[in-house]
């Protein structure tokens, strides 16, 4: 079921051209230096021939709720799923959103001096001027109101975010935003939905937190329970 998404009614314009592309599930929202669709339509749609290529031959790849390992010939993408779901502890699906907002943004970034992809919450960065990227949380009170800070100099960078209140992807927590934030665009997804697993009341974010912050990869977090926020690593806040 597709679910209108209103936080980017909220995107600022700063001279990047936004543009959108849609295939299937995927619904990727983009900025860069200018209209990039045609390209961007081409990488997406590589991106998910890999993916569904590989769910023809290993149905299981797409159900497991575990970490799930994928045959020795499976597509370089598929691979990262794979790879992410098992830091995280969970299944491979768990990091596509991530995965494949990464693969488009990387084909666009040898085009564009500036890429930024949006997938449902999982944001691929890669930027020349520092840029904020807003937290929507849903019913909190915090909800629209938190952005971290991100420089040119640590990107490309992921920024991925589940939720247990929000969206229809599955979490078994109660988080309203659990975001994770890593170089690989599949780990930080990955991360992120087992953060919001692990999180059921406000008491669980610090526990949480720590256990994602030991990932290897893994360069910062931040959750939001109700009015109750914690964050770890290298998160700049900021007002969105």
């Amino acid at each position: 079921m597709y679910e209108p998404r209103i936080y980017r009614d909220r995107i600022p314009e700063d001279g990047l051209c936004s543009f959108r592309v849609m295939m299937g599930e995927s619904d990727l929202w983009i900025r860069a230096d200018e209209d990039l669709s045609s390209e961007a339509l081409s990488a997406l749609r590589e991106a998910r021939r890999q993916i569904a290529g590989y769910i023809r031959r290993d149905p299981a790849f797409l159900k497991s709720l575990i970490p799930h390992p994928v045959q020795e010939d499976a597509p370089p993408l598929v691979r990262k799923m794979a790879e992410a779901g098992e830091k995280a502890g969970v299944g491979p699906m768990a990091a596509v959103a991530g995965a494949i907002a990464e693969y488009v943004g990387g084909r666009l970034s040898r085009l564009s001096g500036e890429v930024i992809v949006e997938n449902g919450g999982d944001v691929f960065l890669s930027i020349a001027r520092p840029r904020k990227v807003g937290i929507w949380a849903g019913n909190s009170s915090l909800s629209g109101k938190v952005a971290l800070e991100v420089t040119p100099e640590e990107t490309p960078l992921a920024v991925c975010t589940s939720s247990g209140t929000v969206g229809h992807s599955l979490s078994f927590g109660k988080a309203d935003a659990a975001v994770a934030m890593a170089e690989s665009g599949p780990l930080a997804d990955a991360v992120a939905t087992a953060l919001g697993n692990r999180v059921q009341k406000p008491e669980d974010i610090r526990r949480g937190m720590e256990w994602a912050m030991g990932i290897k990869g893994v360069r910062g977090v931040l959750v939001i329970v109700g009015d109750r926020m914690g964050a770890l690593g290298i998160v700049r806040l900021a007002r969105a």
